[in-house]
């Protein structure tokens, strides 16, 4: 059977995307053919289309879905034809770490979602005038009106549920709320600092307020971004480029430090920082990822008093246990995803990839609805 599909193809480094006809594989056993309702853009696609990240080229990008689900392969037990879905990573399921309930840190996470362009197996799951094209993208490969999902990566969600604002969740949102609810679990009293006010950074600020967070401190460049932490849930905010941060937070915290911080931006410089701002005992996630083989430098005898350094994926989540408790609390208006989205149709991918480069936006979603 040939499943005929549009997608945004990336042909190259620094090129735009080049809306174009494809054709889907058939699904395997543990395959979803997906219709999408609307797709996120991440960082990491971005990151792609900048070079940074090694995903082969040509390709078809994107890992934030939601859409519904079309076709089932033989042995899908988790969804139907009909069911809304959210799209996220995959992972093997058979590893340690899956069986341990961490899927984030699955051993083969990087060649399932990141690297590879292809199933394990190499075979291409998008082809074109019959060539394969990289794809399998985060196991999905999002932007394309169809597409073709491992289980594994796919959630059911409440069917009111509006899936054009919660299609982020399925990655940048769910890696912030995570890394706060998941990972550092501030205890009742206890004082969070977040490093950059990024759709990433903005997500742990609201995840913090429902959290016993008694101070959410957020530290950015750019005032307007401030502005809407604090909307959002911060307690205090810092303008990094004109006050320094670690001098802020030790005043804040009477020179005792924080008890939590999370590094959102990818800076060494800024990761440095926040390790040097932690109290005794306190944690620090690092979430940004800088170019491969950058350090930071820390002072073992610091780290002594039992700080703590960890690295986050995905905000460490279950993604079929995680994302829909974060779609109930969307929908009970405690989590304000609305106010970090803005909407684009999907032929317009080059305008929201550089609202997005530009800092013109914080979360472009795109809407397929031109094209159903």
């Amino acid at each position: 059977m040939t499943t005929q599909a549009r997608a945004a193809i990336l042909r190259g480094v620094h090129e735009q995307f080049e809306i174009t006809d494809v054709v889907l594989d058939d699904p395997r056993p543990d395959e979803v053919v997906v219709r999408m309702i609307a797709a996120g853009v991440c960082g990491t696609d971005l990151g792609v289309q900048a070079g940074h990240i090694p995903f082969p080229l040509p390709g078809v990008l994107g890992h934030e879905g939601a859409g519904v689900v079309e076709e089932v392969g033989s042995a899908v037990t988790s969804v139907v034809p009909g069911d809304h879905v959210l799209l996220s990573f995959t992972s093997c399921g058979t590893c340690r770490n899956c069986r341990s309930g961490h899927p984030a840190y699955c051993v083969d996470f990087l060649d399932l979602n990141l690297l590879g362009g292809s199933r394990m197996d190499s075979s291409a799951t998008i082809t074109k005038d019959g060539l394969g094209v990289h794809g399998h993208f985060f196991a999905q490969s999002s932007f394309a009106n169809l597409v073709l999902a491992d289980e594994r990566g796919v959630t059911k969600v409440d069917p009111d549920a509006d899936l054009g604002l919660l299609a982020p969740l399925g990655c940048g949102i769910q890696t912030g709320a995570g890394a706060v609810l998941n990972v550092l679990r501030p205890e009742p009293g206890s004082t969070l600092a977040v490093f950059g006010a990024g759709p990433v950074g903005l997500s742990a600020v609201m995840a913090a307020a429902l959290s016993g967070s008694t101070r959410i401190v957020v530290m950015d460049l750019v005032d307007s971004r401030l502005e809407l932490a604090r909307e959002l849930g911060a307690t205090d905010v810092v303008n990094s480029g004109s006050t320094d941060a670690l001098q802020a937070l030790l005043e804040l915290t009477d020179g005792a430090g924080v008890t939590h911080a999370l590094e959102t931006t990818g800076s060494t410089h800024v990761a440095a920082a926040a390790a040097d701002a932690l109290a005794p005992l306190g944690k620090l996630g690092l979430i940004g990822a800088p170019a491969s083989g950058s350090t930071v430098e820390l002072d073992v005898n610091f780290l002594l008093n039992g700080r703590q350094v960890l690295g986050i994926t995905e905000g460490d989540s279950t993604p079929q246990l995680f994302l829909p408790a974060l779609v109930d609390l969307v929908q009970q208006g405690r989590f304000p995803l609305q106010k970090l989205v803005t909407p684009y149709r999907f032929r317009e991918i080059n305008d929201a990839a550089a609202a997005a480069k530009a800092g013109e936006v914080l979360k472009p979603v795109l809407h397929f609805e031109d094209l159903h």
